[in-house]
């Protein structure tokens, strides 16, 4: 199973898409303190729809405490900022991997990136342009470890609802 990382995030609607797309794809949430809002916001909860109480989420009180708990992200992390010199499609996303994301205002800290440059990612983007949105930037990259691993069980057909497709 994915696992897609959070540290510090400062917008609740964000979080929420991103809970949102977590739940649709199978993939696990980390939320790293401080956050920016409460995690009952109204906002958090709009974003996410119905799906919040499915999503396989858990709460660290710090980036120490998140490696504490999980001591196997040290060694399968990939860190998601524009300062990378690889594309996210460049490397190869182990089934069990973890994808950090920075807060909004400020992406992850080079006190953490400065040990990561073999596995520090970005989306390529125009250079006028500082940063994409964090919900957008997350489901970009987790959609292309997903495809790496052959979208695991999830369903890659659909049918219309009302008609049939025309043979």
């Amino acid at each position: 199973m994915l696992n897609i990382v959070l540290l510090e995030p400062e917008m609740p609607a964000n979080t929420g898409n991103i809970g949102r797309t977590c739940c649709a794809t199978g993939t696990r949430l980390h939320l790293i303190e401080p956050m920016g809002f409460r995690i009952n916001d109204k906002m958090l909860k709009r974003a996410g729809l119905d799906y919040w109480d499915q999503l396989d989420v858990t709460i660290y009180d710090c980036y120490e405490d998140f490696l504490q708990k999980n001591p196997q992200a040290r060694e399968k992390m990939y860190m998601a900022t524009t300062k990378s010199r690889q594309n996210y499609t460049d490397v190869h996303y182990e089934p069990d991997a973890y994808i950090m994301f920075g807060k909004e205002s400020a992406g992850i800290p080079e006190e953490i990136l400065v040990d990561a440059q073999e596995t520090a990612i970005r989306i390529p983007m125009n250079q006028a342009i500082r940063s994409l949105n964090l919900s957008n930037s997350v489901a970009i990259v987790l959609y292309e470890a997903l495809r790496q691993n052959q979208f695991f069980d999830m369903q890659l057909a659909g049918d219309l609802h009302r008609l049939h497709w025309k043979a």
